[in-house]
């Protein structure tokens, strides 16, 4: 559902900014457990973690709750939400887990504490819908977010890193125009609701994959986005017939420059939530088409 977007992505937000404060004044992670570090991270991530829950409370579910009910959106949107369920698990648990070896926890104990703090939050949220008049709680949501911190946990245990990127692009569409009130109506909103805008990524890198010749900060990217899709369950609503995209494209893993200055490397990791742009191709029920400049 469209709510998740506001709230994921303010959290997360709030979290690269605690991350950008952290290394700003550390550049490495502690070779031990350094406990003002981990009061100091504690405390910030327990506040963003218990106020945003009040705060969304308080101020989105405003209405009187119900009982404890389900609500099916697993058809709607052609499943784009269900992406972004994922991918913003996905990077929550980078983002703990990140905070938690800088406060010199071991690596084990961070990638647990940062996996198991993201999947709660959201199934949190869930449990919120779940008595809210307006939605209800989606077995499909869970099983998003479960796919997004699985993909994080197993990377790390299966490769000790992480070779498979989520990513994110956005550019705006027309489509706005006929639906304002549910795809927005300007570019902040839009960017947030108009799935026919968004496009997610994941991207990988044969280098990593014992390709040895092959940059590994250079990598391949497959997409997934939606055409013409202007309500949840409906395939048509006016001329408008939605479609399913799927796209190739090359992207660059900021993680893997060859950068040694350890706040260089820190600024440069942000930038692995967003696709950079590049050419690519897009198949769709229409065929394919070449896009000589993708974001």
């Amino acid at each position: 559902m469209l709510v998740w977007v506001r709230r994921y992505l303010l959290f997360t937000i709030l979290f690269f900014s605690v991350e950008c404060y952290a290394q700003r004044h550390f550049w490495k992670p502690s070779d031990s457990l350094s406990k003002p570090r981990i009061i100091g991270s504690s405390s910030v991530i327990g506040s963003i973690y218990a106020g945003s829950l009040i705060g969304l409370q308080t101020v989105w579910y405003t209405d009187p709750w119900e009982k404890f009910h389900l609500f099916d959106d697993s058809k709607e949107w052609l499943q784009m939400d269900k992406v972004g369920h994922a991918y913003t698990c996905y990077h929550i648990s980078g983002l703990i887990t990140s905070n938690m070896r800088w406060s010199g926890l071991n690596h084990k104990t961070s990638l647990w504490i940062g996996v198991a703090t993201a999947w709660s939050y959201q199934g949190i949220l869930e449990v919120f819908d779940g008595f809210s008049t307006d939605w209800g709680f989606s077995i499909s949501d869970i099983s998003a977010n479960t796919l997004g911190a699985g993909l994080f946990l197993g990377q790390d245990l299966l490769w000790k890193e992480q070779r498979f990127l989520p990513k994110f692009s956005f550019s705006p569409t027309s489509y706005a125009a006929f639906r304002p009130n549910v795809l927005g109506s300007n570019f902040a909103e839009q960017l947030l609701k108009d799935y026919n805008g968004q496009t997610y990524w994941l991207s990988f890198s044969p280098g990593k994959f014992g390709l040895e010749k092959f940059p590994k900060w250079l990598c391949f990217s497959v997409g997934y986005s939606v055409d013409q899709k202007l309500v949840g369950h409906e395939e048509t609503y006016l001329d408008f017939h939605s479609k399913r995209e799927y796209l190739f494209s090359m992207d660059i893993d900021f993680s893997a420059l060859p950068v040694k200055n350890p706040f260089l490397k820190t600024v440069l990791r942000q930038l692995n939530y967003l696709k950079i742009p590049f050419p690519a191709l897009n198949f769709s029920r229409d065929g394919m088409q070449f896009r000589p400049f993708y974001f």
